[in-house]
């Protein structure tokens, strides 16, 4: 079998978490401990997020020809990748998050919603409340002046009716 029917599969497996992703991440993961990789993988897999490492070469022959091929500038050295399916900052987040135990974690580059990130705008990214924290931070909003409403009205009732 040829190594280019070797890599085929594995180059196709890129392709679709990328075509599905809302988000890809590229990470650097030199120095961490294997507890720590446990850890993370555990906090990816519970956000909904396919965390991979692949050769870079593999990432680049994906990538070529999609919105992610801006990512192969940071294709050098350890590379990890994370594919943000639901929520295109949980990827981030899930990173961001892990700094905090692991300093060895490091942000390469990132493509979210279409949108070119290096580290620096990842991290700021992973600040980013997710879509439903938004959502329900507007309908509190919406909803607090007509709760208030409604008491002043029924104190009123209630101090007529005295």
């Amino acid at each position: 079998m040829a190594k280019v029917e070797l890599k085929a599969p594995i180059i196709e497996e890129i392709k679709g978490y990328a075509e599905k992703a809302k988000s890809v991440v590229l990470v650097d993961y030199r120095g961490l401990t294997v507890e720590q990789d446990t850890s993370l993988r555990k906090s990816f897999r519970e956000s909904g997020v396919v965390y991979k490492v692949y050769k870079n070469t593999y990432l680049r022959m994906a990538f070529a020809g999609t919105p992610y091929e801006e990512l192969a500038g940071s294709l050098e050295g350890p590379t990890a990748v994370a594919f943000s399916i639901d929520d295109a900052t949980s990827a981030a987040k899930v990173i961001a998050n892990a700094q905090k135990t692991a300093e060895a974690l490091e942000f390469k580059a990132g493509i979210v919603e279409g949108t070119y990130y290096d580290a620096k705008g990842l991290a700021v990214i992973a600040t980013v409340p997710s879509r439903e924290e938004l959502i329900s931070k507007l309908l509190g909003s919406l909803q607090s002046p007509i709760t208030n409403f409604a008491r002043v009205l029924k104190q009123i009732a209630e101090s007529k009716a005295a």
